[in-house]
């Protein structure tokens, strides 16, 4: 390397150094491509305002959502590459839906740069009362006697709720018939009112329905027990070697995003999330803390690419 090469580079070094220690200077955005009341919203709400209490400048939430989470992730990927925008993200348009639509807008490994992951969250899956099996094994047999005649539902293509069916049709053998909802609130209700057998769904929403007796729990989709429902085995022990689903949520950045500004989120972030009180409350939302550094979290991220690709190829699914 020439002389002014390395300068050039030297001096590169310190505006980013400036650049960091003067951010941030003004208001944040957190971009959610999922609704408010959703369990990435609470993260974020709860992050954001942390922020904001740390670094005296307000934090503002804003919820797109749409086309499975991509256009929400899309907005965040092409904002510019200051630090000023963040990404709440979750799995489908990070990891799902590369595979699951013929084209993406954005480039989820290109276009963004992981800061850390935030939590992770499992589904439960549950039987209406009336519905005759009562274990995953009892589901199995019952599904390979009658091949498409057991319907679960889920919030659309590319959720967990889908992936979790599509994941034990792929390692079971068998073939539960998806039918995606508009919404996850009238999926809940045919699923209390015995319209559909089965459902795969987010903990939080689950669980009340599970202790009330109006759903009989049967395993979470994660791959250790949950203290919030240690009662519930998961499916590896209930007889599916291998079976983990868990939606997972992270921060990320546009790409371009100086180091020195990602090192800075981190280390804020990942302080919030040592404080009891904000862990407490993460898994008041069955939502499990995680946090990690950004080449943990980019690792993970590509597992997880690679994972859902090939669920999708032998399930045959695909969104134009």
């Amino acid at each position: 390397m020439n002389r002014h090469a390395m300068l050039f580079l030297a001096l590169a070094a310190a505006c980013f150094a400036a650049q960091a220690q003067d951010y941030p200077n003004r208001p944040l955005k957190i971009i959610v491509p999922a609704a408010a009341g959703s369990v990435p919203d609470f993260l974020a709400r709860t992050i954001g305002q942390r922020l904001s209490d740390a670094w005296h400048q307000p934090v503002v939430i804003e919820n797109i959502i749409g086309a499975g989470g991509n256009i929400g992730t899309e907005r965040a990927a092409k904002a510019p590459a200051d630090g000023y925008t963040l990404l709440l993200n979750t799995i489908a348009p990070i990891a799902v839906n590369v595979s699951l639509f013929g084209k993406l807008p954005y480039d989820p490994v290109k276009d963004l740069a992981p800061v850390t992951q935030v939590a992770n969250t499992a589904n439960i899956l549950a039987f209406h009362p009336s519905f005759p099996a009562k274990s995953v094994q009892e589901l199995i047999s019952l599904a390979k006697a009658q091949p498409g005649k057991i319907s679960y539902p889920s919030g659309g293509h590319g959720t967990t709720q889908h992936l979790s069916g599509e994941l034990l049709n792929t390692m079971a053998g068998i073939k539960l018939i998806h039918i995606p909802y508009k919404s996850t609130a009238q999926m809940t209700t045919d699923a209390l009112g015995g319209q559909i057998p089965i459902i795969f769904h987010n903990a939080p929403v689950v669980l009340p329905h599970v202790r009330s007796g109006a759903l009989r729990g049967i395993a979470v989709t994660s791959a250790k027990r949950q203290p919030y429902a240690p009662e519930l085995p998961t499916m590896i022990e209930a007889g599916v070697p291998g079976f983990e689903v868990s939606a997972f949520f992270g921060v990320m950045v546009p790409a371009g995003v100086p180091q020195a500004i990602i090192a800075k989120l981190h280390g804020e972030i990942i302080a919030i999330m040592s404080v009891p009180e904000i862990r407490e409350r993460f898994l008041a939302q069955a939502a499990e803390p995680v946090g990690n550094r950004p080449a943990e979290y980019a690792a993970f991220i590509q597992s997880e690419i690679v994972k859902w690709a090939r669920v999708v190829k032998e399930a045959g699914l695909k969104v134009d």
